[in-house]
């Protein structure tokens, strides 16, 4: 499904990404983590196109993403991204955030975006929401109407930011649910995130970086079990510690 080779990303004289290369297969879960500053978002950023890269290929669903190709808006829309900030439109109601994009992107009427809003709706368990601005909202269900409205484009693939570092400690639980769901359905995601418990569950592959390179690319169970790198195991300790 994704195919990295060999990326680098340089922001003026900062290094951010090393020699990048990684193979994501249909179904997948691959949990990005390690200290901040590692690279984790900005390899999310250029997988959707949001950022240019130096060198290396992308390629997503059989086809290479390049910010600057004419082709990269109808690109996006196959790459569903859910924002640490929700990104949502506080002008508009839920139901008007859900349905734009698939109105002026696919052509949908409004009754079929509208009726496909609702089934999703009810898969985040925020039907009777709909109509309500989202600036009314608490941050989990901002959040969940953020994932409802990614998943509207019917993406193959869906990236995350960490998604619950935005939100109070006692809403984490309820965005989590509705991604563990979505990885069951055979989702293919990569989710950027510190919650380890999460990751332990959910993951297929855990994605380990630092200063910008991949150090571990393996299984939830190798990984929290016996960490290769003295890196990984002093990350490790520290969100284990809290």
């Amino acid at each position: 499904m994704i195919t990295i080779t060999h990326l680098d990303k340089h922001f003026d004289r900062l290094h951010v990404l090393k020699d990048i290369s990684l193979n994501v297969k249909p179904g997948e879960v691959l949990v990005l983590c390690g200290p901040s500053g590692s690279g984790k978002t900005t390899l999310l950023r250029t997988i959707n196109g949001l950022e240019t890269i130096d060198s290396g290929t992308i390629t997503v669903d059989g086809e290479t993403v390049d910010p600057k190709s004419r082709e990269i808006r109808r690109q996006r829309q196959g790459i569903g991204f859910v924002f640490q900030q929700f990104n949502l439109f506080p002008h508009l109601s839920v139901i008007d955030n859900i349905t734009l994009a698939p109105r002026k992107l696919k052509g949908l009427t409004r009754d079929e975006a509208e009726a496909r809003a609702m089934q999703l709706l009810d898969r985040v368990g925020l039907r009777d929401k709909r109509d309500v601005h989202t600036d009314t909202l608490s941050g989990g269900q901002q959040q969940r109407i953020a994932i409802a409205r990614a998943l509207a484009m019917e993406p193959p693939v869906l990236l995350f930011d960490e998604p619950t570092s935005a939100l109070d400690p006692e809403m984490v639980g309820e965005v989590l649910s509705v991604i563990r769901e979505l990885a069951q359905d055979g989702m293919t995601m990569l989710c950027v995130t510190h919650e380890m418990g999460f990751a332990r569950d959910v993951a297929s592959r855990i994605i380990f970086m630092a200063d910008g390179r991949i150090v571990e690319d393996t299984s939830p169970g190798q990984f929290f079990s016996a960490p290769e790198s003295a890196r990984a195991r002093a990350f490790l300790q520290d969100i284990l510690g809290h």
